[in-house]
């Protein structure tokens, strides 16, 4: 963050240089676009490859902005360590639900992904682990049947295998457009887990809501909550008009869930990698 600091205050003064130059003459330039990104919470405008080099999170206030789940794998995972499973699975419109093979095809361009979930196993530091990564640019990681599916045989993989499993959640809940199979799949992962018995640490990002924080994302032998991250059921608004009561503020939040013991550590995202290693060593990885 310090090095980010400089460098913008030696560009600035660079500027301030040549702006006093009696001879100056101003020129319109042409910024392309997506050169700068603004921070949705503190609005600093963001030299983009600053905010690549700090691993998407804002260096002024910290906020950690959305990352696509090969993203996350390439920032937690040892280089090139990462074997993808499962990835012949994809949804289908089976019920027929108007535009939903429109959102599936969106889904796939914003993700460059077949589906919402990314599965296989990686190193972190050596250490091998199963591990599956929501990407809330397809259909907001939405849970659908592939979902469920790819999720279970995961799970039931590196039972097989006794490997550590490492999920990294981020999604607005069950895909409406499968209905009640989309549902099911909350009991169904839930029911793998159960018969799960190894290490498995649950990580929940911004957001993790709906039956996907109501199953598989809250049972963790270790929960953690990347920082800054909405963590909680239904909206806001659903609430208060369900229970008709004022909510405490920010109930969602991440901190409010540590607070509360619905988490266990708020780990930012430059520490989440060692902190992951750590727990992996703690309770007998193997390498």
């Amino acid at each position: 963050m310090k090095k980010l600091l400089n460098e913008r205050k030696k560009r600035i003064l660079e500027f301030q240089k040549i702006a006093r130059k009696k001879d100056y003459k101003y020129e319109p330039i042409t910024v392309p676009d997506h050169l700068f990104v603004q921070c949705e919470n503190c609005l600093s405008a963001l030299y983009r490859k600053d905010l690549e080099s700090n691993d998407y999170v804002c260096p002024y206030c910290g906020h950690h902005f959305r990352i696509g789940a090969k993203m996350r794998i390439n920032i937690t995972a040892d280089e090139n360590s990462f074997e993808e499973m499962f990835s012949n699975l994809e949804s289908i419109n089976f019920l027929n639900m108007d535009g939903y093979d429109e959102k599936i095809e969106k889904g796939k361009q914003l993700s460059n992904m077949d589906e919402a979930l990314l599965t296989g196993v990686a190193r972190i530091n050596s250490y091998k682990t199963a591990i599956a990564v929501l990407d809330s640019n397809f259909m907001m990681g939405s849970m659908g049947s592939v979902v469920g599916e790819k999720l279970v045989r995961l799970i039931e993989y590196a039972e097989n295998k006794e490997i550590p499993l490492i999920v990294f959640s981020a999604s607005g809940g069950a895909r409406m457009q499968e209905g009640i199979i989309a549902l099911m799949q909350m009991a169904k992962t839930s029911a793998a887990l159960s018969r799960f018995n190894q290490l498995f640490i649950s990580v929940l990002t911004n957001p993790t809501t709906g039956g996907v924080a109501a199953s598989f994302a809250s049972l963790g032998d270790i929960n953690i909550a990347e920082k800054t991250s909405l963590i909680g059921f239904a909206g806001e608004r659903v609430i208060r008009q369900t229970i008709g009561q004022d909510l405490p503020e920010g109930f969602q939040t991440e901190m409010f869930q540590f607070n509360n013991g619905q988490v266990d550590l708020v780990i930012e995202r430059k520490n989440l990698k060692n902190i992951l290693t750590k727990l992996l060593k703690i309770h007998g990885g193997k390498q």
